[in-house]
């Protein structure tokens, strides 16, 4: 608990510290850059989503390869906001329509683009439809008692579906390009320093609610039943539970915090295509949790940052060697590291009690 707590905290202090640092004057030896802040905010999103996996792999034992699919869907309902916000400020200057409708000669606004002039209820469907789709699989999944590396490949392949059917121009999504140009969230303008410097702070509170939030709910009557489904869950049934209930339940919350994420990281980047379904990103949100630790949401946050920043690093230097880098990190952190990073902090611990150190530390205290 302790550990989630300072996360949370730490990740805010960060993020102010950089807010603040950014503001300051270009020639201050202390000034951090407009990338540097965006750079930082698209990590926080990216730990929402790791938060998101870690809550069902490490707390409910169910390994997902489809949890780009929410984080996507999240995205794609922020950046129609976005869209709409633009107006008449778009190349061909149509306010009823968004640029690439009018270059595919749309008629009208689609049924399904009614309300996203509102960011409320943007945000809102950002968080609904990521849990509507993740009701109706996983409802149709637990039920039928799939589970294992089956359940995996089917989230594995409900990801490759909709990263398909978005492709297709005539879905109204943008197509190959998806969504970008954007201008303003709520007026404000997205490319300014002040706002970039505002959407970190923010990601950095909404990260570290979800933390919170799930740490509560783990804490809980409702963590010792997961917990027991996750190790025993014939004897759980056994004992009058739905395990199936229990699991759709902490499934559609991971949806909803994995939508959230997509919807800040749409803010953080000005962009999202389909590309965002890639199965690979739901792959490597699997390899953030293994890294940082599975079962710890802190070894989560820690994980996505630490990971993402090493691409982005690796990607500027060796780029044809970074997907060969995250496999080796991924195979040495399975060997060596079961725990990952965080299981670091147990271990020492553990060779402190062998050596007595903590006994003669209490006697002395």
């Amino acid at each position: 608990m302790i550990a989630v707590r300072t996360t949370a905290a730490l990740t805010v202090l960060v993020a102010i510290l950089l807010a603040v640092l950014n503001l300051l004057s270009p020639g201050s030896p202390l000034h951090v850059s407009d990338f540097a802040v965006g750079l930082a905010g698209k990590y926080l999103c990216f730990a929402i989503l790791g938060v998101a996996v870690d809550l069902v792999w490490g707390f409910a034992g169910i390994l997902t390869l489809g949890h780009a699919a929410f984080f996507a869907l999240g995205g794609y309902a922020m950046g129609m906001y976005l869209m709409r916000e633009i107006g008449a400020r778009g190349v061909y200057g149509n306010a009823a329509l968004p640029d690439f409708m009018v270059f595919l000669s749309w008629p009208r606004l689609p049924w399904y683009w009614w309300g996203f002039d509102h960011f409320s209820f943007a945000l809102l469907m950002a968080l609904v439809v990521p849990a509507c789709l993740a009701g109706l699989f996983g409802w149709l999944a637990f039920r039928s008692r799939v589970s294992g590396v089956y359940l995996s490949i089917i989230t594995q392949a409900l990801t490759y579906a909709l990263l398909l059917a978005f492709f297709r121009n005539d879905m109204g999504f943008g197509g190959n390009n998806g969504l970008t140009d954007f201008k303003d969230v709520l007026g404000f303008d997205l490319h300014s320093s002040a706002t970039r410097a505002c959407l970190l702070i923010i990601t950095a509170l909404l990260l570290a609610a979800s933390l919170l939030l799930t740490r509560a709910l783990l804490s809980g009557r409702f963590g010792h039943l997961l917990t027991a489904v996750r190790d025993a869950e014939s004897r759980t049934r056994f004992l009058g539970y739905r395990p199936d209930h229990i699991k759709l339940l902490i499934w559609v919350f991971s949806a909803i915090i994995a939508g959230l994420g997509g919807a800040l990281y749409v803010l953080q980047v000005g962009i999202i295509n389909p590309g965002e379904f890639a199965p690979a990103n739901s792959i490597e949100a699997v390899i953030w949790v293994a890294v940082g630790g599975r079962g710890t949401l802190s070894g989560a946050v820690l994980g996505a940052v630490l990971v993402n920043l090493g691409k982005t690093v690796f990607t500027g230097l060796l780029p044809e060697l970074w997907l060969y880098a995250l496999g080796a990190l991924f195979i040495l952190t399975t060997l060596f590291l079961p725990r990952g990073l965080m299981g670091l902090q147990w271990s020492r611990l553990g060779l402190m009690r062998r050596l007595g150190i903590g006994r003669r530390t209490g006697a002395a205290s």
